[in-house]
């Protein structure tokens, strides 16, 4: 049974508003700064001199972490105590934002995103989980959708915000203003929030689970990230590749076997929770690196300003949020088969027109470009979010609501992982080929060729050498653009392949009804019962 501490004795109303306020606190502060790092790339590579290769690695140190971690951080709150892991992952995100605003190279500051990655892991399931721990069940909606409106205000903001400190010069900030937010929170959590964790059960933690997919992640990660600058001939690449998938395998064996698994196989033995999944891993792959590549197109490859680029991706997030609601209903009504077709197509349509964009003049010419894309690829995300968490959830047994809807959440998580490593390795090895042949037409001299190769290790970072004659010099810089441009439109291609698969089995493996399988208690029998609620739409 649940087991509270004596504070609990308080009226229920008054603790249920200092939980809600703790809780928000720290998944509007994740929401927010995460949103703003994505602006603030450009600004932060420039600062550091970061290659491409860790770009990369600065996005997906977190995203590792979060991935393979965040299912066995809401079970070290059912075990250990929802408010202490609460409270350690937002001191670990507080301490890591503080390392990652002070770092002074990029390989410091991908090592403090790793560990931020891992405070998020703690603290993101942590947040829903007191919301149920401390709600009655009539008064949750009014609490979940409390929490869910401030996180996307947290996401429309933070763009806007990480443009303008990133324009201002000071991209640290965009770490540094964490850490006001996280000690707001933990003073509401330490001295206002009652302590719960789950007694009916004392399940062990999947540690060997936890290992081998936080192994396989990395090795893939490397594998594909390092392979533009070794070639994937190279015995660490082929090394690591095989390593990581020999550890994903691994990782489905001892789920199989496992007393108390991270992730209980057993529910894909639902159709439609598997389609849901796999929905999930192309769609959020491909929107991953979307959204990456499209604000270094319009910082770097276009030239926009930051503070503009925030605001140019801001239709997408207001669109996305104003129609998940109704589109909920929708798929309430006639089941979520037609809308989680029609999204998914939308947003392939929005990226196909993404890859028709060339150099443009500057934001004078962002309305009859960007925006008709990037308002398509908010419509089809608000046709998407809403029904498939109404899937994810009506697939499984209510006892397994909370399970499944975290394998959900993991699984995006893994799909923004692994589409930043394949697509970032794909887009350096493009690049450099396109500068190169660019280039060639040109005649520069030998020595500002191979200068010209370093450089184009920088992706959209790049800059004329020192060496090119300066006649040459605009002629060169023009080299540059373009190709990043010419290799933007195939990412928008690439990720436009993802949706459309992600459409093809929505067509293929959901249901036109909300399905219930039958015989599901039998099939389910020992899986372990999570507690942790999630609002599964805005945490993607």
């Amino acid at each position: 049974m649940e087991q509270q501490s004596d504070t609990f004795d308080k009226p229920r109303v008054k603790v249920g508003r200092w939980v809600l306020t703790a809780t928000v606190l720290a998944s509007a502060m994740d929401f927010a700064s995460q949103s703003a790092v994505n602006v603030a790339l450009p600004a932060i590579q420039s600062a550091l001199q970061a290659s491409g290769a860790q770009l990369l690695w600065i996005v997906n140190g977190y995203a590792l972490m979060l991935a393979a971690l965040i299912l066995v951080g809401g079970s070290l709150g059912d075990k250990l105590g929802r408010k202490r892991v609460f409270m350690t992952g937002i001191g670990l995100y507080a301490a890591a934002s503080l390392a990652s605003g002070l770092a002074p190279s990029a390989f410091f500051l991908i090592a403090a995103r790793a560990v931020q990655g891992m405070g998020g892991a703690l603290m993101i399931p942590g947040s829903l989980a007191l919301i149920a721990a401390h709600f009655p069940q009539e008064r949750r909606g009014v609490a979940y959708g409390t929490w869910a409106a401030v996180t996307t205000i947290a996401m429309v903001v933070g763009p806007l915000i990480g443009g303008f400190l990133a324009e201002a010069g000071l991209w640290r900030v965009v770490f540094l203003m964490n850490l006001p937010v996280a000690t707001a929170a933990l003073i509401a959590a330490g001295l206002k929030v009652p302590e719960t964790r789950d007694e009916e059960r004392k399940p062990g933690i999947d540690w060997a689970g936890a290992a081998l997919v936080t192994l396989g992640l990395a090795g893939l990660v490397y594998g594909f990230t390092a392979a533009p600058a070794l070639g994937f001939a190279h015995p660490r690449i082929y090394g690591m590749l095989a390593g990581g998938f020999a550890a994903l395998i691994g990782f489905v064996v001892v789920e199989r076997f496992q007393r108390h698994p991270m992730m209980p196989l057993g529910l894909f033995r639902s159709r439609t929770f598997s389609g849901a999944n796999l929905l999930t891993f192309f769609l959020y792959g491909g929107l991953y690196g979307y959204l990456m590549f499209l604000t270094l197109n319009l910082i770097q490859g276009q030239g926009y300003r930051e503070s503009v680029a925030g605001f140019a991706i801001l239709p997408f997030i207001l669109l996305l949020a104003a129609i998940s609601r109704w589109s909920g209903k929708l798929a309430d009504r006639f089941g979520p088969r037609l809308p989680l077709i029609l999204g998914p197509s939308l947003v392939a349509v929005s990226f196909l027109l993404h890859s028709f964009i060339g150099l443009t003049s500057g934001p004078q010419d962002y309305w009859l470009t960007f925006f008709p894309a990037v308002t398509i690829a908010g419509i089809g995300m608000g046709f998407t979010v809403a029904p498939l968490t109404t899937t994810v959830m009506s697939s499984v047994s209510d006892r397994h609501a909370g399970t499944a809807s975290g394998i959900n959440n993991a699984t995006s998580r893994i799909a923004a992982v692994l589409a930043v490593a394949v697509l970032g390795s794909v887009a350096l090895f493009h690049f450099g080929t396109e500068v190169q042949a660019r280039a060639e037409s040109l005649g520069l001299p030998a020595a500002a060729m191979v200068e010209l190769q370093t450089e184009a290790a920088r992706l959209g970072e790049a800059a004329v050498p020192p060496s090119v004659p300066s006649g040459q010099r605009q002629e060169v810089d023009m080299v540059l653009r373009a190709a990043f441009v010419d290799t933007y439109r195939l990412m928008m291609l690439l990720c436009m392949a993802l949706a459309a698969v992600a459409a093809l089995l929505s067509a293929l493996l959901i249901g036109k009804q909300r399905v219930q399988p039958a015989g599901e208690k039998k099939l389910l029998s020992g899986t372990h019962r999570s507690i942790k609620p999630v609002s599964e739409g805005v945490q993607k």
